[in-house]
């Protein structure tokens, strides 16, 4: 085991690169603290300003809040269709399955801008028949969303799958098990890691997503990265520095208990 550890020269060569790729999140944190009212370094002058008036906005709360409605509406809808179509073809086999997957993938490779647009005129239309489902209402962004992670929610699943023994499935099969007892006492129990990495995929690519929000959205709905956007363009708020900070932050914590966890984990099986 000696042998497999890293030199000096690799450690030091892994933690330059590192700081290489962490500079331009470093950077964001001195902005965060500057008391001027644009973006720009403090000039001997530190502020809390930005973090106070980040907090004291309403409007960042509301966004933060449907980001996560958002996330977490539309991951789980990914997960229960991609899981839906994963067993349908791990179960039944079908013969074009193979077109039926690149088909699914489809927004995957399709360029963002297209997919936007045809998402537009969608929810245009729908919103004539229903107010719920429609362009800029928290059902339409949902729906939006979906459509554009559920290809990774797929993929997911389907790696899942294919590392189940189907002998188990057979087995039950066999005895004489319905399908609804295959499905939900054998299969679903014996990937659901897989289906919580689903979720979690989803749910990043919920709420970094950006190109579609802008086309589907307008004044009701206001995601956290549209808001971001709208600060961007309107006044270069410095306010969008210090909620970056916080963002990292938090994925700093989330990286860190993971690791903790998994070291944990690790010392207990030795």
């Amino acid at each position: 085991m000696t042998g497999l550890r890293p030199g000096r020269l690799a450690t030091l060569l892994c933690g330059l690169v590192a700081v290489f790729l962490l500079m331009p999140l470093i950077a964001v944190v001195p902005v965060s603290f500057t008391s001027k009212r644009y973006l720009s370094l403090p000039d001997g002058d530190w502020s809390w300003r930005h973090y106070a008036a980040l907090f004291s906005d309403p409007d960042w709360g509301r966004s933060l809040w449907t980001s996560i409605e958002v996330g977490v509406l539309a991951s789980s809808l990914s997960v229960v269709l991609a899981t839906a179509f994963c067993l349908g073809l791990w179960m039944m086999r079908p013969r074009f399955g193979g077109l039926m997957t690149g088909f699914v993938l489809l927004p995957m490779v399709a360029p963002p801008v297209v997919s936007s647009l045809t998402l537009y005129f969608f929810l245009n239309k729908l919103s004539q028949w229903n107010s719920l489902i429609g362009y800029d209402t928290l059902g339409g962004v949902v729906l939006a969303h979906t459509v554009m992670v559920v290809p990774y929610a797929v993929i997911v699943v389907m790696v899942s799958l294919g590392q189940l023994d189907r002998r188990m499935d057979l087995a039950a099969q066999s005895m004489g098990a319905s399908v609804p007892t295959r499905i939900f006492g054998i299969i679903l129990p014996n990937i659901r890691f897989g289906l919580l990495g689903a979720f979690v995929m989803s749910f990043l690519f919920s709420w970094d997503e950006i190109g579609v929000t802008l086309f589907v959205t307008s004044v009701n709905t206001i995601t956290l990265p549209r808001r971001m956007w709208m600060g961007l363009r309107d006044n270069v708020d410095p306010s969008i520095a210090s909620l970056s900070v916080l963002l990292i932050l938090v994925v700093a914590a989330i990286v860190i208990g993971r690791a903790a966890f998994a070291m944990r984990a690790a010392r207990s099986r030795r």
